[in-house]
Order: structure tokens, then C-alpha cells, then sequence
């Protein structure tokens, strides 16, 4: 196979119809690192949004059980990339995560705003530092395969195109992104669970370089220091040297999903009723679910 095989094979396909088999290819073949990363920077992105930060600070899950909010974040929406809304295992975790979303009181405008980002997160990393951007087509198919998505959630007024959707993306940050202190609280702890992948040697570094890559508005939303410039334009000189070296690498023939990797919280394999915080776990048990 020849590196540019699947982006070929992707131009032959339908953006619309074909929505869950081109971002299955995006997210396990082209892209797995990149969009790993880039959703944690989405992730961060909806902490600057009071209303949701406020939310995720009072049920205690990303400041007492981080990694395991993590993970099973990362769980669900890379089991969507790799089995599509359609297929049962899919739809199975797509009903969990509506049982989970249904015991809080969640804004129709949040929820689209925390949708968007899933689509224009990674199209922006891959733009900056994918080994190659994504094309149009794959843009429009992340869109329809998240508005699929969105509309299993039960998500209303949705904006009927990529272009739409991306200034909603926009407005809703200049309007909503403010500093309170459940934004940094539960970016804080989502911080320290980062720098625990690092060796202790590298932490106070890592530190240092976690806010390189993010914009002001983010920053500042989140109480956090930029980074000194001479770190961040190393990180990103390589970063982009990194794409430069996968453009000499043949294309991937194995699947790299989030969901098949080591996953901290579940060393032994998880499962479907593994998902979720542990009150919502313990009544589903006790509900027979």
C-alpha cells in the first residue's frame, strides 16, 4: 500500500452516506494519535464554559475519579469510530452514555457546543499537525457522522451544514468562554492526571508545556499561565517535524482505536456496564440494567 491508499480510497466515498466508514478509517488508521490529542484539548475546551465546568465540578467525577472520566470518555466515542452508531456494539454505548446524560440538567446549547467540538478539534490538529490536512470530503464526513450522533442523543437544532456548525462553534466560545473557578478546578485535576503519565523526572516540564498548544481564550478561561515561547515553538517545530516523518511511513494495515490500546483504568479489559460513574454503575445493578 502506498501512504496516500486510504485517503484515496476515502475520495471515492460519500461524505454523507458513507459518514461512519471514512471517520472509522480517520480515527483507527490515519489519524489515531492525532485525534486522541485533539479531543483532549476538546475536553479542555468545554471546562471554559461555566455552565458545563460548574456541572462536572458538582458531580465530583473529574476531580475524584479523573482517569477513569477519561477513559471512559475516550471509550465511547472511539467505540463510535470503530463500530459506527449503527452496528449494536455502537448503539450500546451510545444508550449508556444517554443513561448517564439523562441524570443532570443539560442545555440544549451546551450539548451542541461539547458536539461541535468533536468535529472541528481534530479537523484544526490535523490542519496544524497531521502528517497530511483533511480533505474536504472528510471534513464533511466527521460533521454527518457527529450530527448522526447528535441526533441519537436526542440533540436539537443542530446547524444543517459543516460551515453552520463551525460558526456556532466560534460564536458560542467568544460568548461563553469565561474564567470561573469550576473551569479551573476541574481542569487542575484533569492536569495532574496528565502529568502522572509522565515519568516524575519529566513532570515539572510536562507542566510547563501542557498549555503550549492551547489559544488565550482557552488559557484564560481556565485560570492557566501560557507557556514560555521558546517551549512552545519547540513543541511545535516537533510536532510538525513528526508529520513530516510519518509522510515517509507506509500507510497503517492495523487499527490503532483508543478502545484497543492499555487503558489505565480497566489493566483487565472492561465492559459495557463498566462505564460510568460508580453511582450510576451501583444503580444500574441494583435496577437489573
Amino acid at each position: 500500500m502506498g501512504r496516500y491508499d486510504i485517503a484515496r480510497r476515502i475520495e471515492g466515498m460519500d461524505p454523507q452516506r458513507d459518514a461512519i466508514a471514512i471517520c472509522h478509517l480517520l480515527a483507527g488508521y490515519e489519524f489515531p494519535w492525532d485525534i486522541t490529542r485533539a479531543l483532549e484539548i476538546a475536553l479542555l475546551r468545554t471546562f471554559c464554559v461555566p455552565s458545563i465546568a460548574k456541572l462536572l465540578d458538582k458531580t465530583g467525577e473529574f476531580r475524584h475519579h479523573t482517569q477513569k472520566r477519561y477513559d471512559d470518555t475516550g471509550i465511547i466515542v472511539s467505540e463510535l469510530f470503530k463500530w459506527g452508531y449503527a452496528h449494536p456494539r455502537g448503539q450500546g454505548f451510545l444508550q449508556r452514555m444517554n443513561a448517564i446524560h439523562a441524570q443532570f440538567p443539560i442545555a440544549n446549547s451546551d450539548y451542541l457546543y461539547v458536539l461541535s467540538t468533536f468535529i472541528y478539534e481534530p479537523v484544526r490538529w490535523c490542519d496544524r499537525f497531521g502528517w497530511r490536512p483533511l480533505s474536504t470530503p472528510e471534513k464533511q464526513a466527521m460533521y454527518y457522522f457527529w450530527v448522526a450522533v447528535g441526533e441519537h442523543m436526542g440533540i436539537t437544532q443542530i446547524p444543517d451544514s459543516y460551515e453552520a456548525f463551525e460558526t456556532y462553534n466560534q460564536t458560542y466560545e467568544q460568548q461563553h468562554f469565561t474564567y470561573a473557578v469550576a473551569n479551573q478546578r476541574v481542569a487542575d485535576a484533569t492536569r495532574a492526571m496528565l502529568l502522572g503519565w509522565f515519568p516524575v523526572g519529566l513532570r515539572s516540564l510536562a507542566n510547563t508545556a501542557i498549555p503550549a498548544l492551547l489559544d488565550p481564550p482557552l488559557l484564560n478561561a481556565l485560570g492557566w499561565q501560557s507557556a514560555p515561547a521558546g517551549l512552545t515553538q519547540l513543541l511545535k517545530n516537533s510536532l510538525k517535524l513528526r508529520s513530516r516523518l510519518l509522510r515517509q511511513l507506509p500507510p497503517r494495515t492495523l487499527p490503532d482505536f483508543f478502545a484497543d490500546q492499555p487503558i489505565r483504568s480497566y489493566p483487565q479489559g472492561y465492559d459495557l456496564a463498566d462505564i460510568g460513574p460508580e453511582t450510576f454503575i451501583s444503580s444500574q445493578k441494583s435496577h437489573g440494567g
